[in-house]
């Protein structure tokens, strides 16, 4: 199953903000990853904002495929809904860099 990680920068003000509203995910957010074959989602916030975020993809799939697949009316709702607690421009599930794995210990 393919993993990456990703990062990305929220506002440092808004850290708070963003941390809050991943506690009340949205249902229909949830089933939109899961469907879109997200595996194993974690984010990691540093009170600097620095975002990192880790995910397994179905077997055969790539990151691209999965963001594809999960575009739509709720991930365009939720992006919209979190966008001002960004740092970056656009879109935030536009905005990450993916960080290439170094070393992994099974």
């Amino acid at each position: 199953m393919p993993r990456y990680c990703l990062r990305g920068q929220v506002r440092p003000d808004q850290v708070a903000e963003y941390r809050r509203v991943h506690t009340e995910v949205w249902p229909e957010m949830l089933a939109a990853l899961r469907d879109a074959g997200w595996h194993d989602y974690s984010l990691y916030v540093g009170d600097d904002g620095v975002l990192v975020g880790f995910v397994s993809t179905d077997a055969g799939d790539d990151l691209d495929a999965i963001q594809r697949r999960v575009q739509g009316p709720v991930n365009d709702r939720w992006q919209r809904s979190v966008a001002a607690l960004f740092a970056s421009e656009g879109a935030p599930d536009q905005a990450w860099q993916v960080l290439p794995e170094v070393f992994h210990l099974d």
